[in-house]
């Protein structure tokens, strides 16, 4: 993966100004930090930003994304550069493998079943051994992309309810809840779930891959990168999961990070800082990767995921998505 820079988290609103080839950022309470461009791989935004056509200009330049996310953390739009990876040689073949019934099939089967492993190795392997069997049967009888995704929802319904077992219970799901999030755990799964989605999409743009192009989410889908939803499941266990389950075991997670209603939870500015920052450190661990035998981070396995779609496409590799060995 590129060396050369790193992701910078807004979670104030604020300004991004040029300064010849630097970026000023000037928060509402007048402080102001200045950011070497060269320094900058990508920017995710929790809070309101304004941009001028300077800064556009140079986040272009520079190849630099601006991904933003909503209050309660749904992925919103990108601000993104020209596509400067992206191969016509790669996008052409990655169009006839996901309009290949067979490759496609292969590719979303693989998806679902790495997802529901990596569901089962956070949650409890034993609970959901029954689940995870059923879920087996029916991708092998699946035929089509809907059936496979009818198949990961009753998996992952089944995963919810073991989860909530875990949980105390001011944070457990009571079932799936977004736009906005029921509660507090739904709140938090949100959150993390955009976070690890706007990172893949950098991932993926760092590679010579279309990110609308995808064989288990719609490639009609309009205002999502289709590829990006499909490989950001086989992460978001490794990441929301475990974390509400860390964060909760150690009670480090409390009710005052959170800004409930009757109706609906969302992340209080304090939560979102400790959100942002446990994130960022994790994105940050490493492990040592068993092919290549050297320490990887989290953040470069969404890259080296990427990579493998793309040898699927171009060389007719068999997808062998991440599933978590630790």
């Amino acid at each position: 993966m590129p060396e050369a820079a790193r992701t910078y988290w807004l979670t104030t609103a604020c300004r991004i100004r040029r300064k010849d080839s630097t970026l000023a950022i000037e928060r509402d309470d007048g402080t102001r930090v200045h950011l070497p461009v060269t320094d900058v791989r990508d920017i995710i935004a929790t809070a309101p930003v304004d941009l001028n056509t300077s800064v556009i200009t140079l986040f272009n330049q520079y190849g630099i994304g601006v991904h933003l996310l909503s209050y309660y953390g749904d992925y919103t739009g990108s601000v993104l550069p020209a596509d400067a990876h992206t191969s016509g040689q790669t996008v052409l073949a990655q169009a006839k493998a996901a309009s290949t019934t067979e490759i496609a099939i292969t590719t979303a089967a693989a998806l679902v079943r790495a997802t529901a492993f990596n569901v089962a190795r956070v949650v409890d392997r034993t609970a959901l051994r029954r689940p995870l069997t059923v879920l087996e049967d029916a991708v092998e009888l699946a035929g089509s992309t809907a059936q496979l995704m009818a198949a990961e929802g009753n998996f992952r319904r089944s995963a919810w309810s073991v989860l909530d077992t875990k949980l105390p219970d001011w944070l457990r799901l009571d079932g799936r809840s977004r736009r906005p999030p029921a509660n507090a755990g739904n709140a938090f799964v949100s959150y993390v779930n955009g976070i690890i989605y706007a990172r893949t999409l950098t991932a993926i743009r760092l590679t010579p891959l279309h990110s609308g192009i995808a064989f288990l989410h719609s490639s009609l889908e309009r205002h999502r990168h289709s590829l990006a939803l499909d490989l950001a499941e086989v992460f978001r266990p490794l990441f929301a999961e475990r974390l509400l389950l860390r964060l909760a075991s150690r009670g480090q997670l409390t009710p005052e990070h959170f800004n409930a209603t009757v109706s609906n939870s969302m992340l209080s500015e304090p939560g979102r800082r400790f959100v942002i920052q446990t994130v960022r450190d994790e994105l940050a661990t490493t492990v040592t990767h068993r092919t290549l035998k050297r320490p990887v981070a989290y953040d470069e396995l969404l890259y080296l995921e990427a990579l493998k779609i793309t040898r699927t496409c171009l060389e007719g590799q068999l997808y062998k998505p991440f599933r978590i060995w630790w």
